[in-house]
């Protein structure tokens, strides 16, 4: 097994950095086919949520490997190979493994415990096999993943260590002075979109206790469809469904917003919620010290938040800090690829998340409030306070702050983007979207609450973590020690059957000849001699077979099926032709015993 992780998430990365490295679903497709043309690679697939993106691969060859996947997911991302260098991660072998199985269990999610990621890996999972880009690993290591995912929600409490997103993000909406139902009760609420995240929202906000629910969504039919299951639900609730172009008026109906679809602009600018709140059509969107106008843009960028991009162009902010040389990012800059391998042999993270809060100016540069961009500097996602810094700075800085972390999470931290006091909203809002659906700079609004993406990093990171975890981190060890055994005792059975079918082959040919010379044997003395020698082999071969599969379970144990392979000149394409034909035989994937 050569299994290799590069990726960037919510934990390496600035909420900047992911909007702008999103994949969409034709680019995670052709990112899948890309990667089986490079020569590394075997098979992939892919793990792309609101909060990380995960390429996943069989490689024969580590720093190739590293190298190719970093530049392959610099490509199809659009952000620079040097500017995203400082937030990847690498993850190797049975730390690979480690890393899913913790990503699956809810560990290293936003909200610890959550269990969504649980759809999302199944739906990896089932992109790598749609598209024929999944073999034998990624098939048993994801299907793996699930089923330790599922033992850790019904074996331990870490359901209880953190909640969905969705509640989660409904919480900090509320305030801690009130609780989530008692807010929510009587409310009218927007869902925007009508996907899985969507879906949650809805349900979430039909189980807490709002009075009606009016979903919209750019497919009518998804709308029509979910608002027919939250009127059959059970709940009271009131539900309909409108199209995008009946937002605007909803908005000054409702009282609470949830939105997250797949848009790559802004599905609600500073303009349309300040003339929700205000009640007037025509009113101008004014942002406050801190905030922007949406139709200037963000700084280098555009009204859309800076994606208005044309998808596959090089250009605009996705090319990021690599301007006019991001066009370059067919070939990989050896000097970024050789520091991206050396710090992953060197088995630690390339950067961390300490990295956006102190690549910024100088104290002396803020604002009266505190925001490190000053009181001229457009508001939103910070993109100007990297401006001007090169990928060795950024690289430097994160290799401190990762020494550092410990220190940067005992800063304090803001938990929610509005200072409105709960009981003076008008309008609450919360984006779970990945790029964001709502303009940022909303949270200057008067009247206005905007929980994001963004701030609900900032609230759980002070969260207090269960002792269920614990249990939950023993059982992950656990498993990655026995999907690793497994896999390596699967890895020397292909020589095994190639061994005993060599030694079946032998006793024939011996059979055959006895019957050459001893032509008057009956049918039953025949059959006894051949009973007898086969007898023998399987005498002599039992004990070897079962003892190297037994030390093929064990680290280092892979070395055992080639001195099988050497011992008896056993032919590789025998081995082979027994290797494929064990990874295409269906009733593999549904073996609960293989990777277990």
């Amino acid at each position: 097994m050569s299994l290799l992780v590069v990726g960037l998430s919510h934990r390496s990365a600035p909420v900047s950095v992911l909007e702008r490295a999103s994949l969409s679903a034709d680019a995670k497709v052709k990112l899948l086919h890309d990667t089986l043309a490079a020569e590394p690679a075997a098979e992939a697939t892919v793990l792309a949520t609101c909060n990380r993106i995960e390429l996943y691969a069989d490689v024969d060859k580590f720093h190739a490997g590293v190298a190719e996947l970093s530049t392959l997911l610099a490509q199809h991302s659009g952000v620079a190979l040097e500017e995203l260098t400082p937030y990847l991660y690498v993850h190797y072998e049975d730390r690979a493994v480690h890393h899913l199985f913790s990503v699956a269990c809810g560990l290293d999610s936003m909200v610890v415990g959550e269990g969504q990621i649980l759809g999302q890996i199944k739906d990896a999972l089932a992109l790598g096999q749609e598209l024929h880009t999944a073999g034998r690993l990624i098939n048993d290591l994801f299907q793996q993943a699930l089923r330790v995912g599922k033992r850790a929600h019904s074996e331990t409490g870490i359901d209880r260590a953190g909640q969905s997103l969705v509640t989660f993000g409904l919480e900090q909406l509320a305030g801690h002075a009130v609780p989530v139902g008692e807010w929510a009760a009587g409310k009218r609420a927007l869902v925007i979109g009508a996907g899985s995240m969507s879906s949650l929202a809805a349900a979430t906000l039909a189980r807490v206790g709002v009075a009606e629910i009016v979903v919209a969504n750019r497919t009518a039919e998804r709308a029509e469809r979910l608002a027919e299951i939250l009127v059959a639900s059970g709940t009271g609730v009131a539900a309909r469904a409108v199209t995008m172009g009946a937002v605007a008026d909803e908005l000054t109906r409702v009282d609470v917003v949830v939105s997250c679809t797949g848009a790559t602009g802004l599905v609600l600018t500073g303009d349309d919620v300040a003339r929700a709140v205000e009640g007037d059509p025509t009113l101008p969107f004014q942002a406050g010290p801190e905030g922007r106008d949406p139709a200037a843009g963000p700084a280098g960028g555009s009204a859309a938040g800076g994606r208005d991009f044309a998808p596959g162009t090089g250009d605009g902010l996705r090319a990021g800090a690599g301007g006019p040389g991001a066009q370059a990012l067919a070939v990989a800059d050896a000097e970024v690829v050789a520091r991206l391998v050396a710090a992953a042999e060197a088995g630690r993270r390339i950067a961390d998340a300490g990295a956006a809060r102190t690549i910024a100016p100088a104290p002396a540069a803020t604002g009266p409030d505190g925001c490190p961009l000053g009181p001229d500097a457009p508001a939103g996602d910070g993109r100007s306070a990297l401006t001007g810094v090169d990928a060795t700075s950024l690289e430097l800085h994160g290799t401190w702050a990762d020494q550092g972390e410990a220190a940067a999470q005992r800063q304090p931290r803001r938990t929610v983007r509005s200072s409105v006091d709960a009981a003076a909203v008008r309008l609450a809002l919360l984006d779970l979207a990945m790029p964001r659906d709502i303009d940022a700079a909303v949270h200057r609004i008067p009247g206005v609450r905007l929980v994001d993406i963004e701030s609900l990093a900032e609230a759980s990171a002070d969260a207090p973590m269960a002792a269920d975890v614990d249990a939950v981190r023993t059982i992950v060890a656990d498993e990655v020690a026995a999907f690793g055994a497994a896999q390596r005792a699967a890895h020397i059975t292909p020589t095994v059957v190639a061994l005993r079918a060599m030694a079946a082959e032998v006793v024939a040919m011996e059979v055959a000849r006895l019957d050459g010379r001893v032509p008057d044997l009956d049918e039953r003395q025949r059959a006894e001699v051949t009973q007898t020698v086969r007898r023998v082999v399987d005498k002599l071969l039992h004990a070897p077979t079962v003892r190297v599969k037994q030390l093929a379970s064990e680290p280092g144990g892979a070395g055992y099926a080639e001195a099988l392979r050497e011992l008896f000149d056993l032919d590789p394409q025998t081995v082979e032709s027994v290797s494929r034909a064990d990874a295409a035989d269906p009733k593999n994937d549904d073996d609960p015993g293989r990777a277990s």
